[in-house]
């Protein structure tokens, strides 16, 4: 039994067990016991909410093995060619044409008809001669109005079209053969790794705790509970990374300290892909008094490019609400009020002023939150990217592995993977503790790895908001 040489004030010792208000040894009174233990709650708070941010590339893409360093896949070209920053040397009714390349010119027959535009005006054409020391032809005007229609002295960024043809009555060897341009893409897989640790002793102290996973499923784990967030946080790496990504195409010779230089060439992710082969959008919000017309230059560009009917907007809190009130502008009922009935806003029930999808032109658009563009742990701390618009297409492509043409999504994932191993997301164990042998050290050891790339086709129907 414990003895004291002396007791707090106020504290009085009883002879039976019993409880009151003299007899109780505060912690910061006595430290070598507590006599009342604190009501421990055995549920983890889920204080953060759903604290992973993947989830993005399995909703609007698939994965798929393959066995090669790289993947190499190629995309079709324009079918019809344009021509920007030309030169028009105006003299009247013949003029010459100045393209930026020969290249240019070789794709250009004689007797194509084109229409030449400078200064918002326009005139149209018949190309009736080229030039063999450099990249000129000569076209002659249609109608009343010559290339001095064009509203300025020999223009230098003209831009031109061809539309057609004309020949006369028994005409021979006409034309041009035109080979179709085809652009070759590839990307190359990147390993990633982690892993968790723990001794010996800390495994034979056993502690349990009720948790729930990010799944929803709930239940009991001991000291692999930490294993099991380091898991998690190894599977949102593996997406991040897969977005976050660049890849270094060559060495720099004027700096050494590039990735590049020590072996490591990286991957293209997703944001790369949009920069360099995509449509950025950097425009003004869209929730102020342009904000439609400023959503409708969106389109315009989606015009131009494949024209994609369905389309996924993953956005930022700031961007979501931004098309939200843009969207809730267009529903206004007289002056300043809310229409009711459209999106069933009855008078009896709350406002609902978020949309989950909308339709405008040619295209329908739905719209969610990305977590990842708003936890302050990831993209929300630092910013930049607004959202990304996905198309909801498919490209028919031949695959090796299975030896025929299957359809994929735009956006898809390649991991490392073959009859005696798969490396989409590997773990192992080492060490000498939980039952492996595997080395004299007294801890286990759990390793992650996975292997993969990203495969952006038809980048040039993505959107990147920022």
């Amino acid at each position: 039994m414990a003895t004291f040489d002396s007791l707090p004030s106020g504290v009085t010792p009883r002879p039976v067990k019993t409880t009151s208000g003299d007899n109780y040894l505060a912690l910061s009174a006595m430290t070598f016991t507590q006599q009342y233990l604190p009501e421990v709650y055995e549920k983890e708070v889920e204080r953060f909410g759903k604290r992973t941010v993947s989830g993005f590339l399995r909703m609007v893409g698939a994965e798929m093995p393959m066995a090669s360093d790289r993947i190499v896949w190629s995309e079709q070209g324009r079918l019809h060619t344009a021509f920007e920053g030309i030169t028009v040397d105006v003299d009247g009714t013949t003029d010459a044409i100045t393209l930026a390349s020969t290249a240019e010119k070789d794709v250009i027959p004689v007797g194509a008809t084109v229409v030449i535009s400078a200064n918002n005006k326009e005139v149209k054409g018949r190309v009736s001669a080229k030039h063999a020391s450099n990249a000129t032809i000569t076209v002659t005007p249609y109608g009343a109005d010559d290339f001095t229609a064009l509203g300025s002295t020999n223009p230098t960024n003209a831009k031109m079209f061809i539309y057609g043809s004309e020949f006369k009555k028994g005409s021979s060897d006409v034309g041009l053969s035109v080979e179709p341009v085809v652009t070759t893409f590839e990307n190359k897989p990147i390993i990633l790794r982690d892993k968790y640790s723990v001794d010996g002793s800390d495994v034979a102290q056993i502690g349990w705790i009720e948790v729930t996973s990010e799944n929803g499923a709930s239940g009991y784990l001991w000291y692999m509970k930490a294993e099991s967030e380091a898991r998690l946080r190894f599977e949102d790496q593996i997406e991040m990374a897969m977005i976050e990504a660049e890849n270094n195409k060559q060495a720099n010779d004027s700096f050494d300290g590039l990735a590049y230089d020590a072996g490591f060439h990286g991957t293209e992710g997703l944001f790369q892909a949009i920069e360099e082969r995509g449509i950025v959008y950097s425009g003004t919000d869209f929730d102020g008094a342009g904000g439609l017309s400023q959503f409708d230059d969106l389109l315009a560009e989606l015009d131009k490019q494949g024209s994609i009917e369905e389309n996924m907007l993953f956005l930022d809190r700031q961007k979501s609400l931004e098309i939200d009130n843009m969207l809730a502008a267009q529903n206004a009922y007289g002056a300043g009020g809310t229409s009711y009935g459209v999106f069933d806003n009855s008078e009896d029930m709350a406002l609902n002023l978020g949309f989950s999808g909308f339709r405008r032109g040619s295209y329908d658009f739905y719209k969610t939150d990305w977590k990842y563009l708003n936890d302050s742990t990831t993209r929300g701390l630092v910013g930049g990217i607004e959202g990304v618009l996905v198309p909801a297409g498919t490209s028919s492509v031949y695959d090796e592995i299975l030896g025929q043409n299957i359809s994929r999504p735009f956006l898809h994932i390649r991991y490392r993977a073959n009859e005696a191993e798969d490396r989409r997301m590997k773990s192992w164990v080492t060490g000498s503790v939980g039952g492996n042998y595997t080395s004299d050290a007294d801890v286990m050891n759990v390793h992650f790895l996975s292997e993969r790339a990203l495969c952006v086709q038809a980048a040039n129907n993505f959107v990147l908001l920022k």
